[in-house]
């Protein structure tokens, strides 16, 4: 079932009478039918526009704990290994799915277990789909310790349209598969980074379902390593 996002209910709400009283408005003071015919079609038009961005439906998935799940609706722009040098320090596997205006916006945890670290990062607003989007723009960095030991790193990153991350994920906290970490509003993207071990099981320019595509599996740990 399609329901609005929470993230977007307040501002739909402020939106409505907002052109409520503008048609309104534009109603009294203009002579002139087409004038605000004009007015009244756009202003159903970005009404209906908002509407379907803020857009959610409920996604339940049942998946060993092993899968990595895709956190967001998109299409995948980047897999390939990089040197992660804010936090791991070391080569990962870099896996990234730009989200349009046209996706869902609502971001979810890629794997179970627990979150290790939580922070925002302001920066610029360049174009998302751009590869220097991932350590310039304004952005959440979340890192995921799974439940087979293993840590990975989920990016939330602001493209030229967004203007604000919401991010749900605290330090400390149980994450769990078909759990929202947060949202975009407006076009951005979304950057994973896996252990280099990773069987990735997607492909460039795959199209994503937020909770939905599975990206990778994990390797299975062995109780000394998770020790």
């Amino acid at each position: 079932m399609v329901k609005i996002h929470k993230e977007g209910r307040n501002m739909l709400l402020i939106l409505l009478f907002a052109l409520i009283i503008l048609n309104g408005a534009l109603f009294y003071v203009s002579s002139s039918v087409i004038i605000t015919s004009i007015v009244a079609v756009l202003s159903i038009v970005v009404f209906i526009f908002f509407t379907y961005f803020f857009r959610i439906s409920n996604r339940i998935l049942i998946a060993d704990d092993t899968y990595v799940i895709a956190p967001a609706d998109g299409k995948i722009v980047v897999i390939e290994p990089v040197m992660e040098n804010d936090y791991f320090h070391e080569q990962r596997m870099q896996v990234s799915i730009f989200m349009s205006v046209f996706n869902v916006h609502a971001n979810w945890f890629p794997v179970a277990g627990k979150v290790l670290h939580s922070s925002h990062q302001s920066g610029r607003k360049m174009a998302a789909y751009l590869p220097k989007s991932s350590t310039e723009n304004e952005r959440s960095s979340i890192i995921i310790e799974a439940k087979n030991g293993q840590q990975i790193l989920v990016r939330q990153v602001a493209g030229a349209l967004a203007r604000r991350i919401v991010t749900y994920a605290k330090e400390g906290m149980e994450c769990h598969i078909n759990q929202q970490l947060g949202f975009i509003k407006f076009g951005s993207r979304v950057d994973m980074y896996l252990p280099m071990d990773a069987e990735i099981l997607t492909e460039l320019h795959e199209e994503t379902i937020g909770n939905e595509t599975i990206i990778a599996k994990l390797k299975h740990q062995s109780a000394e390593s998770l020790d």
